[in-house]
């Protein structure tokens, strides 16, 4: 039996991770979105970010995979269902830049290549993953252990 190619693994990487995000999200009380921290961006503003900087590098590397995506607007940062509708659907478009991008060798505008730009993304979003922790446990809405816990828990995902 041959072994799976390294592009399904990437993309499975890609897949697992946008769970983990889309999890996070549904976990987090819809109160908690808007509370405002001490600085920076709310909880709800956060996950807007991410799917914002998704649309950012569609637009650069890829703009016909951004049918039917549009912005969320820090007005819409509170909208759960809108934040995680927009998360999974700028999801599946990064998924397809990424299949494109690892088919060809490059992604427009990105340097070095297809596999940096999935460290990228998977090191920028987690990034923000921490400062959702830190409002919400500011704010008075701390994450559950199960929550907290489960973002490690790739292999279930």
């Amino acid at each position: 039996m041959p072994a799976e190619p390294l592009a399904d693994h990437l993309l499975e990487t890609w897949a697992i991770h946008d769970r983990v995000q889309r999890d996070l999200l549904d976990a987090i009380p819809t109160a908690a979105l808007a509370a405002p921290p001490a600085k920076g961006r709310s909880v709800g503003e956060q996950f807007a970010h991410l799917h914002n900087v998704r649309l950012m590098w569609l637009r650069s590397a890829a703009p016909d995979l951004l049918d039917g995506l549009a912005k969320v607007e820090k007005a819409d940062a509170g909208d759960k269902e809108r934040l995680g509708g927009a998360l999974e659907a700028s999801g599946r478009a990064v998924a397809a830049l990424l299949r494109l991008g690892l088919e060809t060798g490059r992604i427009k505008g990105f340097k070095p290549h297809p596999v940096a730009f999935l460290g990228y993304l998977i090191a920028h979003e987690p990034y923000h993953q921490g400062d959702v922790g830190v409002v919400l446990a500011q704010t008075g809405h701390p994450l559950d252990r199960t929550t907290a816990y489960g973002m490690w828990e790739w292999g279930v995902r």
